[in-house]
């Protein structure tokens, strides 16, 4: 793992503002665990046959140092990556603190991720370990694993969850004490600057980029979602986003092992689950994209189950339509929804408060955090006037480090402004808008949609001539993919066989388009670049036009 990218300048800053210093989630982990050994750590919802795991802080702790023994007698140290596949499964709290306990690095990966998307995640950052299911909603990890395992020589170990021979099998490691002492982790423990998570996320180039956080990044994420959430002691936090998700990472792993409160995890999204996990771990606080709120406000069965107890969604990765947050009060009348903006490289950014006017929540995505900022620049990076709209810049200690193997995809300015890759407005208020993105991705459910890599896919296809993916407005999901294509003459093509030849070729299920448009020609630039603002506008107008239509006649648009 290459050294981070910190500019001296912000190394100075961040420690004489006291914001960095030199502890690490694992010390606060450990004084947790000492002082709390017997409180609820972690309650984690299995949709197979599994049902329920509790652990308390004493279990955490004592399964971490156990991993801890795992990894090492492995030859895993400082520096070495250690990928996790796996669903939101209560392992992340105790495979986490046992990598950061010696230096090495944790890659979580999406448990959609399929062999196209692992053989770059995996062989990119040369993994030398890799912790996956045996079984999830009937795919077979360890099989798929075989499949590419040729191509990552770097990849010495492949763990199971699950299954597996006992060698292999980190349940059965994890069962009981192994003979022989604690390894020695002396001249192991890492620098509060140096990286301790990669993250991907989807760009613009058809690969992935992987975020780099250290632990001062990552406990400045706490200390501000700390007190944006107002937490105690008492609080329990709710997380059915993935965990292998910077959302279910950051807010339901890093934070309980920070702050010593409970999470509850749910490895497969439903809402009525849901309802009645929030109803019977009295949680308050939880922290996804805007269909998991529809869900929780449309959704029949939702209402059987007590979530009174729900007093904060903050809700990001889409905007939030007006009519939900107003549904959303009159369904659970206690429960505020914070509108906010944030990405993997910084963590949460902007936020709506209590008391802010309607104007505010409905139509923003709120003001920067406490030692946070933003600002809307120009061509120039000047501050354009309010209301104006330009590129959108952050700052803060929050901030990731840079990208793995990736300089000069960082985009920080001298002055450590980083390139969000979005556009927006800025009221006199400092309350921003996110009004597009420069970058050619498709947010859907919150989560970003390589719509090159998409793309490169679809020109594989031996009928298609042209072909482009853009993001159409959904209700419920923020967006959805649509492909339009151009075929060779004669040539048919159905959305059914489109999505299969995208899956034969190993892309996951949720970059594959929903919906598939055969037109004659594109419109295009000059130079010939296809303009797929006018693709969408087209898209849009046809689809209000039908919707009026069908309101108007009663009858489905021809």
């Amino acid at each position: 793992m290459p050294d981070p990218v910190i500019p001296e300048a912000r190394l100075r800053q961040m420690r004489a503002a006291g914001l960095w210093g030199d502890e690490l989630i694992v010390d606060h982990f450990d004084r947790v665990a000492a002082r709390f050994p017997d409180r609820v750590a972690v309650v984690a919802w299995q949709s197979d046959d599994r049902g329920e795991t509790r652990l308390t802080f004493g279990d955490l702790k004592r399964l971490s140092d156990r991993m801890v023994r795992v990894l090492r007698q492995r030859g895993i140290g400082p520096g070495d990556v250690v990928a996790v596949q796996l669903p939101s499964w209560w392992h992340y709290l105790v495979i986490y603190p046992a990598c950061a306990r010696i230096g090495a690095v944790i890659n979580p990966l999406m448990p959609i991720f399929r062999q196209r998307e692992l053989r770059f995640m995996l062989g990119f950052p040369k993994t030398k370990l890799l912790i996956v299911a045996a079984r999830f909603r009937g795919f077979d990890y360890p099989a798929m694993i075989d499949e590419i395992r040729a191509d990552l020589p770097d990849l010495k170990h492949v763990l199971v969850v699950g299954g597996g021979d006992p060698d292999d099998s980190l349940d059965h490691l994890l069962a009981a004490d192994q003979p022989g002492e604690m390894p020695d982790l002396s001249g192991l423990r890492p620098s509060a600057d140096d990286v301790t998570e990669l993250m991907y996320t989807s760009g613009t180039t058809g690969q992935p980029k992987g975020v780099m956080h250290t632990p001062n990044t990552l406990l400045c994420k706490v200390r501000l979602a700390r007190e944006l959430f107002r937490l105690t002691d008492d609080d329990v936090v709710y997380m059915g986003s993935p965990v292998a998700h910077q959302t279910g990472f950051m807010y339901a792993c890093v934070m309980t092992l920070v702050l010593g409160i409970r999470s509850v995890l749910q490895d497969v999204w439903d809402p009525v689950v849901a309802a009645r996990l929030i109803g019977e771990q009295g949680c308050t606080v939880t922290v996804a994209s805007t269909p998991f709120l529809s869900d929780l406000v449309h959704v029949p069965g939702v209402r059987d189950h007590d979530m009174r107890s729900l007093r904060l969604f903050l809700c990001a990765g889409a905007p939030i339509p007006r009519v939900l947050l107003r549904q959303a009060a009159e369904v659970h009348p206690g429960l505020y929804v914070m509108s906010a903006w944030g990405m993997t490289e910084n963590g949460i950014v902007t936020a709506t408060y209590p008391g802010d006017a309607e104007a505010k929540v409905f139509e923003t995505d709120g003001r920067a955090l406490p030692l946070q900022e933003v600002r809307v620049v120009d061509g120039n990076d000047d501050p354009v006037p309010p209301g104006v709209e330009g590129r959108l810049q952050s700052r803060g200690p929050t901030c990731f480090v840079g990208y793995f193997n990736r300089p000069d995809a960082y985009g920080l300015t001298d002055d450590l402004w980083f390139e969000t890759g979005d556009n927006a407005r800025m009221d006199s208020d400092g309350y921003i808008r996110i009004t597009g993105r420069s970058r050619d991705i498709i947010i859907r459910g919150g989560e970003n949609v390589p719509v090159v890599e998409v793309e490169e896919l679809l020109y594989r296809h031996p009928d298609i001539i042209d072909a482009a993916v853009v993001g159409i407005p959904d209700p419920r999901l923020g967006e959805r993919g649509c492909a339009l294509v151009t075929l060779r003459p004669g040539a048919a093509l159905t959305l059914q066989a489109l999505t299969a030849f995208l899956a034969g070729h190993g892309m996951s299920r949720n970059y594959l388009p929903e919906r598939l448009e055969i037109i004659p020609e594109f419109p295009r630039t000059p130079s010939g670049k296809i303009q797929k603002f006018r693709l969408r506008e087209r898209l849009i107008a046809r689809d209000a036009a039908g919707a009026e239509q069908k309101e108007d006649t009663g009858d489905e648009p021809t």
